[in-house]
């Protein structure tokens, strides 16, 4: 059976428009309370357009079980950049001022119930209206990924990559260590390519200009990697346009959607498949 609410409930709309500015007390001193989940979205994501109206019901019918704040992340960056929010739709539970877990992309209403119930049934002693000693307590340190982190700070990337991978395919709902592995795994990439590939690679040469778009991006530069990619999406074709775009999407997913150079990039794209 479900976990009951806890005691008290929450006060408030079930669903609620949060900005940058409405955060804390919308989400984090609510959190004390009641379970809020974060509906992360922007208008141009389609399969947020899906979830999103999915949650918005849910809510209204959970009778105080738990709230939702729903958040534009282009019209707040602040709260996408402290979430690392890396795509979107996501989706993260809020409870006793601090985030749980989460999950990203479309799920099901049978899977987020059932994602719901176990948070309820873990963190439901922690709604009592304010922290104990006024601060929030300190999150528990994960040993898996306190290991990982340490061999990434001894250089080991292979074996810092690995164990977050793992990680992420025990735990799909892990974000952290999903965005880590793809971080490693494109600097572990970028760092393998001759740095001249910037200034050879031929305009049709699609493997050299993903090379070049890799070293672009390590310098810092992520207005011409993706620049690159995008014009290789223009002059190929069939298998090659289509490897172009989906290394383009990748790379989008190591910054934050509401980043200015990713949604100037984003348009780009669509106006060359187009």
């Amino acid at each position: 059976a479900a976990p009951a609410a806890p005691a008290g409930g929450g006060g408030g709309a079930a669903v609620v428009d949060v900005t940058d500015a409405t955060f804390e007390a919308d989400v984090i001193n609510r959190s004390m309370a009641q379970l809020v989940l974060v509906d992360l979205w922007a208008t141009w994501c389609e399969p947020c357009k899906q979830l999103s109206p999915v949650l918005e019901r849910m809510a209204a019918e959970s009778n105080g079980r738990w709230a939702l704040a729903k958040v534009d992340v282009d019209a707040n960056p602040g709260i996408a950049q402290a979430f690392r929010v890396q795509s979107i739709p996501m989706v993260v539970a809020i409870a006793g001022g601090r985030p749980v877990t989460a999950f990203n992309g479309v799920q099901s209403e049978a899977e987020i119930n059932g994602w719901i119930d176990q948070i309820l049934a873990q963190v439901g002693e922690v709604f009592t209206g304010v922290p104990a000693d006024g601060e929030p307590a300190d999150e528990p340190v994960d040993p898996r990924m306190a290991a990982a982190e340490d061999a990434l700070n001894t250089g080991d990337f292979d074996g810092a990559l690995a164990a977050y991978r793992t990680i992420a395919a025990a735990e799909p709902h892990n974000t952290e260590a999903a965005s880590a592995a793809r971080n490693l795994e494109f600097v572990i990439r970028a760092q393998a390519h001759d740095p001249e590939i910037v200034e050879t690679a031929a305009p049709k040469d699609v493997d050299a200009q993903l090379a070049a778009a890799d070293v672009l991006l390590l310098s810092q530069q992520p207005e011409a990697a993706f620049d690159r990619i995008i014009g290789v999406i223009k002059v190929t074709s069939d298998d090659d346009r289509t490897r172009a775009r989906t290394r383009l999407l990748e790379l989008f997913e190591l910054f934050d959607p509401a980043e200015p150079f990713v949604v100037a990039a984003r348009r780009k794209l669509a106006s060359a498949l187009f």
